[in-house]
């Protein structure tokens, strides 16, 4: 079984929920950004991470706005699922920027990243890091490895929604390249859902193939 939630944001309190409980060592919990728990390395950090890489289901996450991306580029990558992981110890995995992977017998294609509204209030590499909106090779990356499966997948992850969903969901459409990117995206690929989590909203688009998660726990179908 494959779930997937959005921002968590440091916050432990997602895994109490009682929809993981029955998870097994088969089964993951893909969280769509800001995943929050790989911060400031303290002690107190560390120990959450350590229940966290115990579960016995695989926590996977794609990148938010709220990563320190310093210390998540500390941490190898490796091959999981078909597609390159930065592996973070036990079961908790990080899924990389135009990756492709194969998870019961479906396909995902993740892309992290976005665009810091309050970046200008932030330190850079101390609350915030240029790394979090993608570069122009990372995003030709996707492309090449959409083409390889004929532009064809199940399920996309991301933090960031396309701005044509993002103009369905607020009035204050944010314009940059990641969500510009994603539009061309959505135009050009064949897929079965979207779920992204940036909105802090739960909420299904009419359209019924995007879905914006915050809170809500749900199953990739």
């Amino acid at each position: 079984m494959v779930l997937v939630t959005g921002d968590i944001h440091g916050e432990y309190k997602r895994f109490e929920s009682k929809k993981l409980k029955k998870l097994t060592e088969k089964d993951c919990l893909i969280v769509c950004g800001d995943f929050g728990f790989v911060w400031d390395n303290s002690k107190a950090e560390q120990q959450t991470l350590k229940k966290i890489r115990e579960k016995k289901f695989k926590t996977l996450f794609v990148e938010g706005t709220h990563e320190n991306y310093g210390l998540l580029s500390s941490y190898p990558v490796r091959e999981l699922y078909g597609g390159r992981v930065r592996c973070l110890g036990g079961n908790l995995f990080q899924l990389l920027r135009g990756e492709i992977y194969t998870i019961e017998e479906k396909t995902f294609f993740t892309f992290g990243g976005g665009d810091s509204e309050d970046k200008e209030l932030r330190r850079e590499n101390g609350t915030w890091w240029k790394e979090e909106l993608p570069s122009i090779i990372e995003m030709q990356y996707a492309v090449e490895q959409l083409d390889k499966k004929d532009r064809k997948v199940d399920f996309i992850i991301t933090h960031e929604p396309s701005l044509t969903d993002m103009a369905h969901m607020i009035r204050k459409c944010r314009v940059d390249p990641l969500s510009t990117f994603f539009d061309e995206l959505s135009h050009n690929i064949t897929y079965r859902k979207w779920y992204f989590g940036s909105l802090h909203i739960n909420k299904k688009l009419r359209h019924a193939r995007a879905h914006c998660l915050f809170t809500d726990i749900v199953r990739a179908v």
